[in-house]
């Protein structure tokens, strides 16, 4: 029998055809994905889902109110539209909004399938959990239970904390293995793959996966093992620098088993979310190529050509304070493609000075479209940029490096140089633009002190964002926190010990 990707839910039946129509024409095409499942939802069922990460089983947390008040003032102020929201899982989940034109619903269901090829097809995203939704879903009714027992304003505070530091993780240790094989998180009593065994005086475990163990082997009610925090153990100095802080924190941090239960669990949801951070301009620039390429092809009436054009041109509007994700990563797949079909690569190629003879060159080789799908598979933007990011493709879309003129407060071309635009454009997706924080030590002098290293590429700290996050992990580590950064070409120590922040200048 043959694979069904589609399931139709409450679409109406003209858009259930539309839908079936849309996916045929993208596994004609050659696009390999999950099947997908459409939801038709007004503007505030929208707002709400956004809020939350497109997943609506979270658990509760302030920032996701204020997350859709923001969006919602957006949309009735005229500033924003959420057009489309799909979700990488198997099956993918997306969401249509009810008020768009028809056009518009073939369009986002034909950019939804380009993004489901890339969830799926991506290398960079074949670690993440494929069943998020369930995982969501179990993660908010442990935290409700959570908040029931101890209260939502010490639990939500606890998330408060944990939130801060959500970027301070390894993004690339799901592929490599940094160290010995262990436990995953060493507070559990029990692993999910021990086998039934006697436990509390009698009383048999059945085997069970970490999110289901607490529904089928609840705890005695008169257990006191959440309120009481583990017992303090060695804190060993890292061999090397460890990237990943919220594991070390679950680790080592003397917090109770619900609170490392809660940072497991935000930990998760950190890498899960982390791969969309790193190919936002392909992942984008992918789902737009075949959103075009369906719809101007296949998809339009006559009728519809202006509803569409005038969408697409606002999606891939410049703007002069920002990169626009989808114009660029549009425009560099359309440009490989187009140079991989003329032979545009290769020692002959790269050898070649002669200006118009390379503009003309064509060897008819005919491999752009292999190649893209090489490069939707194996590539994050970093590398993307750094491998096709090419000078006649800087030239030929005048970009230019800006930065702030602190004399005339206002942003400006500083220059329009491949190399610094180029440079620049890397440096701002290392480690998604967020500094790299590495653990150094969790015993500093000798006192179980945490000490932090900031590995500086130029950037400074923002101040106020460093002497929060300090404070909220001196909240996680119940110890003074430091980190060792760089501050006006001065190499300091930021502190902060419970009751003050502290910054002293280190000797060179």
């Amino acid at each position: 029998m043959p694979i069904t990707h589609r399931s139709f839910a409450n679409l109406p039946e003209e858009l259930a055809e539309v839908q079936v129509e849309i996916e045929q024409h993208a596994l004609d095409y050659g696009l390999d994905f999950f099947p997908t499942i459409f939801e038709l939802v007004d503007v505030d069922q929208l707002n709400a889902i956004a809020a939350m990460g497109g997943f609506p089983t979270r658990y509760p947390h302030w920032r996701f109110g204020m997350e859709y008040e923001r969006l919602s003032k957006g949309y009735h102020y005229g500033l924003q539209k959420i057009y489309e929201l799909v979700i990488n899982n198997d099956p993918c989940y997306a969401y249509l909004l009810s008020s768009n034109h028809f056009a518009d619903h073939k369009l986002v269901m034909a950019h939804v399938y380009g993004h489901c090829d890339f969830f799926k097809c991506n290398q960079w995203f074949s670690q993440t959990d494929r069943k998020m939704i369930d995982q969501m879903a179990n993660h908010g009714n442990r935290i409700r239970r959570y908040m029931n027992r101890f209260g939502v304003s010490e639990v939500e505070n606890f998330i408060d904390a944990c939130l801060s530091i959500e970027d301070l993780i390894d993004i690339h240790s799901p592929f490599i293995q940094r160290s010995r094989s262990e436990d995953r998180y060493k507070f559990r009593a029990h692993t999910d793959e021990e086998s039934t065994e006697a436990v509390d005086g009698g009383d048999f475990r059945l085997p069970a996966k970490s999110y289901m163990d607490n529904f089928i082997n609840p705890r005695k009610k008169d257990s006191d093992e959440d309120e009481t925090p583990r017992p303090a153990r060695a804190i060993p100095v890292p061999d090397e620098p460890t990237k990943d802080v919220m594991l070390f924190l679950l680790q080592y941090a003397p917090l109770r088993p619900w609170q490392l239960d809660v940072l497991s669990m935000l930990r998760d949801e950190a890498y899960y979310f982390a791969p969309q951070g790193q190919t936002k301009i392909m992942n984008e620039g992918w789902a737009t190529y075949w959103h075009s390429t369906i719809m101007t092809r296949h998809g339009l009436h006559a009728s519809e050509v202006i509803n569409y054009a005038d969408h697409t041109s606002g999606t891939l509007a410049s703007s002069p304070t920002r990169l626009n994700p989808y114009k660029l990563g549009l425009e560099l797949l359309r440009d490989i493609e187009d140079r991989w079909n003329r032979g545009c690569f290769g020692q002959d190629y790269d050898d070649c000075d002669d200006y118009v003879q390379r503009q003309n060159w064509n060897t008819d080789v005919g491999l752009g479209r292999d190649k893209i799908f090489e490069v939707r598979q194996i590539h994050n933007d970093l590398t993307f940029i750094d491998e096709f990011f090419t000078l006649d493709f800087c030239r030929r879309y005048k970009m230019f490096q800006f930065g702030y003129n602190d004399s005339t407060e206002y942003y400006e071309i500083e220059s329009r140089e491949f190399p610094k635009v180029k440079q620049q454009l890397l440096f701002s997706l290392t480690n998604m633009g967020r500094p790299e924080i590495f653990v150094s030590d969790g015993n500093y002098k000798n006192r179980g002190e945490m000490l932090l290293t900031h590995r500086h590429h130029g950037v400074e700290l923002k101040m106020d964002y460093a002497r929060d996050t300090l404070t909220n992990l001196f909240n996680l580590w119940k110890r003074p926190v430091h980190i060792h950064t760089i501050l006006d070409d001065q190499e300091v120590m930021l502190s902060w010990d419970g009751t003050h922040h502290e910054c002293v200048k280190l000797e060179s």
